[in-house]
């Protein structure tokens, strides 16, 4: 079961409502089944919205953000609820968030949260850790992504099994399933 989820997701709202919508909905109902978020520590986009929803929710909130963030005021360092730990660099941050959590989930975003996935992804396959990834595919945002995946593979260029371990879901309740279904 998780318990602690660490989420990529873009620090921009993003060009539709929904985005920002779905992210607070999705801290929300992190914190109604007691899962505590594990981010990158943003207070602005998408990444202010999901640990804004698992606040109201009274959920747990933990962030970890480089230094170079902070000095740019993008965090949520001095907020109740928010325990921050501010690191040196994005590969520190990617490390720290990787040992804290259960298993990741990706939302909207875009470079660096496309770095964020391929860079655990990568870990994963190189059996650094076992923890499942799974993009959320809300009215199908990540569909061009998983048609290149399954390009790479059917080249040869990533394993079968490798894409097929990605859990992808249109849904939050599907998403945590087959992400729980994985550690077990």
């Amino acid at each position: 079961m998780i318990q602690r989820l660490a989420i990529f997701l873009g620090s921009r709202d993003g060009s539709d409502a929904r985005f920002a919508e779905e992210a607070y909905d999705v801290g929300a109902q992190l914190a109604t089944r007691s899962i505590e978020l594990v981010y990158g520590g943003g207070g602005c986009g998408l990444m202010g919205r999901v640990s804004q929803g698992v606040l109201d929710g009274g959920g747990r909130v933990y962030g970890v953000i480089p230094r170079f963030m902070v000095e740019r005021e993008w965090g949520r360092l001095h907020e109740p609820g928010v325990q921050m730990h501010v690191v040196e660099t994005m590969h520190e941050r990617k490390a720290m968030m990787t040992e804290r959590a259960d298993a990741f989930l990706i939302l909207p975003g875009g470079l660096g949260t496309l770095e964020e996935l391929f860079e655990v992804w990568t870990w994963q396959t190189l059996s650094l850790h076992t923890k499942p990834i799974g993009l959320l595919n809300s009215d199908g945002f990540w569909d061009p992504l998983v048609d290149t995946l399954q390009r790479l593979a059917d080249n040869e260029f990533m394993s079968r099994s490798t894409v097929d371990a990605l859990v992808v879901a249109s849904d939050l309740d599907t998403a945590l399933a087959g992400l729980d279904a994985q550690l077990r």
